[in-house]
């Protein structure tokens, strides 16, 4: 069945299949009176796009409550299956979806395990330069719920071949029930290369000498499972620390260490990028630093990111018109995805990869400007406006590339800066929410729109705003900015291009300020009318002391002169 929002589950074991509309908060308690565990696997999850962790999310306790301890947090950009074990025989998950109007599907299974019993004896060690390994039983039909992780270690300055030559598992349309993983690295937080089921021979290659396979089973259908076989690839040598890949959404900026070079057999004057004209700066390294759109760099559109490529070659020399040198080049990629910029850069020398990836973000950023003219930013924080006056706002995607266009998807507003609970939609799925929204026509890297201050009620202070930004080819006629307002029931025909986000604020009122002012003032007047009471406590102490010295004057003269006035000593004293 399809649980509308939460349930206490005793079975020991049991699949669920997940819908759950905007707003919702539901929690699933497991719990049986056995001396087991939990895992808990959630094999397909689709949550609001973009969503941030802090407004939905599966968060997956290791008890009977949501007050036991967090196990883990799965969110839209979670990039594996996400597979949790509890310590004891309860466990609970919640699921928390944001207001934005869009289906979540999810499908888990859970089932009672024994750890260190025999069947949970599979998976294992693969090291060495070359490899086999099978699903448990092959050929015959793998068994019932079980997980088997294989970690695959090979050389140092290697990258590592899979392939199945046969696989046959469990068919679905998602591999929901039976399925495969494969992950970029020694674990299963590495990334994750691709899941599989069904009948196939799926290959896969890793960044690195490292790689994670996984099986997991339900109770369902078994069929012979897999054989597979690792085989790895040398690198032409390691690529030094002072070897470096720097994107940005602008430029690309490439730094190769002359050692490197020396290894490869480039001779530093000879390197070209993919323009001829385009040569580096030479002084302790080699330097490459030039915009997106020049020295022929290659453009891909590939729907969900886009991708800028430049080769450096070797120079042809003089008149030549044949080599013996190694055919190696040097490739540099900039790949925009969603919210970052994935940075890659490789030599191939005759099929062989040396690879280096690292991760930025997007140059986008978000100001006020005094007008329409849009010319002078604000330039002060935080911003003081008065009640319903219009605030004019710029979002701005700093890139030479000319063909990138900026719309705005949604903004929303929130008194506080990591926008907890209490937000209000300005701009949702490219539509006006409120009433003085007003959006500009596109303009280049740039996206505009104005709306009238206001103020959130409970003596909130303080107004920050949070858009999405989509970011299209404005070559492309049916992209995501070019369709513009889209109603919530048209939603999923809108594919975006790349999305990111950005942050501006705090927006305050004037007469608060002034509010401010006029209470400091009256502080400083009460200060001034009331009695210093510290200079009061030195006079009192100086006439005091003034007092005694007296005193003391007066009867040391009369003892003095004791005789001649007739008095006593002890009459002085009292």
């Amino acid at each position: 069945g399809v649980p509308r929002c939460g349930a206490s589950l005793h079975e020991p074991n049991k699949a669920l299949r997940i819908e759950l509309k905007a707003n919702a908060n539901c929690i699933w308690q497991i719990h049986r009176n056995v001396n087991q565990t939990i895992r808990l696997i959630f094999s397909h999850f689709k949550l609001a796009p973009s969503s941030s962790c802090e407004s939905e999310s599966i968060k997956v306790f290791d008890g009977p409550s949501t007050d036991s301890p967090l196990l883990a947090q799965v969110c839209d950009d979670t990039d594996a299956v996400p597979v949790i074990e509890s310590s004891s025989n309860s466990s609970t998950f919640l699921i928390t979806t944001n207001a934005e109007a869009f289906t979540r599907n999810f499908f888990v299974y859970y089932y009672f395990f024994s750890p260190g019993s025999k069947n949970e004896n599979c998976g294992g060690q693969l090291t060495g330069p070359n490899g086999t390994f099978s699903s448990p039983n092959y050929p015959a039909p793998y068994p019932q719920f079980r997980y088997c992780v294989w970690h695959i270690q090979a050389p140092k300055n290697s990258k590592i071949n899979l392939q199945f030559q046969d696989f046959f598992l469990e068919l679905d349309r998602n591999c929901q029930l039976d399925f495969t993983a494969v992950y970029d690295g020694s674990t299963t937080k590495s990334g994750l290369l691709g899941k599989v089921c069904g009948l196939a021979q799926p290959t896969f290659e890793s960044s690195s000498n490292a790689m994670t396979v996984v099986l997991s089973t339900d109770d369902t259908n078994s069929y012979r499972g897999f054989a597979a076989q690792y085989s790895s690839v040398s690198l032409p040598g390691p690529m030094e620390p002072n070897t470096t890949l720097t994107c940005s959404s602008d430029s690309m900026r490439i730094v190769l260490s002359k050692s490197y070079l020396a290894y490869l057999g480039f001779r530093e004057a000879d390197l070209q990028l993919n323009d001829p004209s385009c040569r580096p700066v030479v002084t302790d390294s080699v330097m490459f630093s030039f915009p997106l759109a020049s020295c022929g760099t290659i453009k891909k559109d590939e729907g969900h990111s886009i991708t800028y490529t430049n080769t450096i070659s070797l120079a042809p020399a003089g008149n030549a018109i044949i080599t013996r040198q190694r055919n190696t080049e040097i490739i540099a990629q900039c790949r925009m995805k969603n919210n970052e910029t994935l940075e890659v850069i490789y030599t191939t020398t005759n099929n062989a990869i040396q690879n280096l990836a690292a991760r930025g973000r997007y140059n986008v950023s978000m100001a006020f400007y005094e007008s329409d003219l849009f010319s002078k930013p604000i330039q002060y924080s935080p911003y003081y406006v008065d009640l319903n006056q219009t605030l004019f706002t710029e979002v701005t995607l700093h890139s030479t590339d000319p063909n990138l266009q900026v719309f705005i998807d949604t903004c929303t507003a929130s008194p506080q800066p990591d926008f907890g609970p209490l937000t209000y939609d300005l701009i949702r799925s490219g539509c006006n929410k409120d009433d003085t929204v007003v959006t500009y026509p596109a303009f280049g890297n740039h996206g505009r729109f104005k709306f009238r201050a206001f103020r959130f009620l409970r003596s909130f202070p303080s107004v920050y705003l949070h858009c999405d930004i989509v970011i299209c080819d404005s070559n492309t006629t049916n992209s995501r900015c070019a369709r513009g307002c889209i109603p919530r029931q048209k939603r999923a025909i809108s594919p975006y291009t790349w999305k990111t986000n950005t942050v501006a604020g705090p927006i305050r009122l004037k007469i608060d300020l002034r509010a401010a002012e006029h209470s400091e003032s009256l502080n400083e007047v009460e200060a001034e009318k009331t009695p210093n009471l510290q200079q009061y406590n030195f006079y009192t102490l100086a006439f005091v002391v003034l007092i005694s010295n007296i005193l003391i004057v007066v009867a040391v003269t009369l003892r003095h002169h004791k005789h001649q006035v007739g008095y006593s000593y002890q009459n002085v004293q009292s």
